[in-house]
């Protein structure tokens, strides 16, 4: 799906490149975008790693397309689709776009349980050494408790996101706690993110914080 859809965002973001292009120029455009954060963010991946073999043969193709061609660098522009293409690619896969494909998953899976049950869970996980689902169940009891607490509405498909969101607008005192409860999940979850002793540490210390707080006057109309 991905390099389904990358030529006809290619197509466009080329749109804006000026086909006279020289040598350095052409090249510079792809370092500049291939710099970025978000490809170091990525790692190492199969399509990256194509890219930055695409780049490092970059200089021989355009000297080859130069040569052959009458029209000198205006072939370039078919070598820099190719690399358009790949990391279109790449900003689908783990950009924006990805990452809200990835974080729009439920949060809660399964049969219902109580906030208790959730933390059972999670020290269950933690005793085995288990830290991504350690997390998990502890962010799953944060909600539960708010949703128990009426503090939420109870529903089944909202995500970490979402419920971060809607609880931090109830309970100023810790949304930023919230958020970046949430935002370490999906660390965790949808970006690969190792988890450890101290994900797990944090997340119930951000469980304790939630059942202290109360919600503000008017947060909940």
């Amino acid at each position: 799906m991905i390099l389904a859809v990358a030529p006809a965002v290619a197509a466009a973001v080329l749109a804006a490149v000026p086909v006279e292009l020289s040598r350095d120029e052409a090249a510079q455009l792809a370092r500049e975008e291939l710099a970025k954060q978000i490809y170091k963010d990525a790692g190492p991946g199969l399509v990256l790693r194509v890219v930055r073999w695409l780049l490092d043969r970059f200089g021989d193709l355009l000297d080859d397309v130069a040569g052959a061609s009458p029209g000198g660098y205006a072939g370039v522009v078919v070598v820099l689709l190719l690399v358009v293409i790949a990391v279109v690619a790449v900003r689908l896969k783990v950009g924006p776009l990805g990452r809200r494909e990835a974080t729009e998953q439920a949060l809660f899976t399964g049969r219902a349980r109580t906030a208790a049950e959730h933390r059972t869970a999670a020290e269950a996980h933690a005793a085995a050494g288990e830290w991504a689902e350690a997390v998990r169940e502890r962010l799953r009891a944060v909600v539960r408790s708010l949703e128990e607490r009426a503090v939420l509405d109870e529903r089944p498909g909202r995500t970490a996101d979402e419920a971060a969101a809607e609880a931090g607008a109830a309970l100023p005192p810790v949304a930023e706690d919230l958020r970046q409860a949430a935002r370490l999940f999906d660390d965790i979850w949808y970006g690969g993110r190792d988890a450890g002793p101290e994900s797990d540490a944090r997340l119930r210390a951000v469980d304790e914080r939630v059942r202290d707080a109360r919600p503000v006057a008017g947060s909940l109309l």
